[in-house]
């Protein structure tokens, strides 16, 4: 016999994993540290590699003005420059990584929460259901 209640608490935690597969399952699996760490070292990497792209356009697009002023101290004043952007580009960047991704893994976690209980609840239900076949089978006996 069909129980309604299983029935629509089972649909329901298959609506709940469609939605939130995609957040919750790689969240589950890190320590919260580990999950933002993962996610700081890919920013840092992306960023410095976009930087880099970009400092090769720039020098490309400058390389005559570069050649005709090769004076040392302007070259330097010009690195030291590029270097306090890359660096406080770089420190606003792993700063909204590190805020984006622990909210992020907070809001998993409590979805992981939901889904546990969820779980736990039709357990019951299915043990509370096999309880009563039981019983009835100890009754025809």
């Amino acid at each position: 016999m069909l129980n309604e209640e299983k029935i629509r608490l089972m649909t329901g935690i298959a609506m709940f994993e469609k939605k939130a597969k995609k957040e919750i399952l790689p969240a589950s699996r890190y320590f919260k540290s580990d999950y933002i760490g993962s996610h700081l070292i890919r920013s840092f990497l992306t960023y410095t590699f976009a930087c880099a792209v970009c400092l090769a356009l720039w020098v490309l697009y400058q390389l005559e003005d570069l050649l005709n002023t090769m004076e040392f101290s302007i070259l330097l004043e010009s690195a030291k420059h590029i270097g306090i952007f890359y660096a406080a580009g770089l420190l606003v960047y792993l700063l909204l990584t590190y805020w984006v991704y622990s909210r992020r893994y907070d809001r998993a976690s409590k979805s992981m929460k939901i889904y546990q209980a969820k779980l736990r609840r039709l357990e019951k239900k299915y043990e509370s259901q096999s309880g009563q076949k039981e019983s009835e089978e100890e009754r025809h006996l």
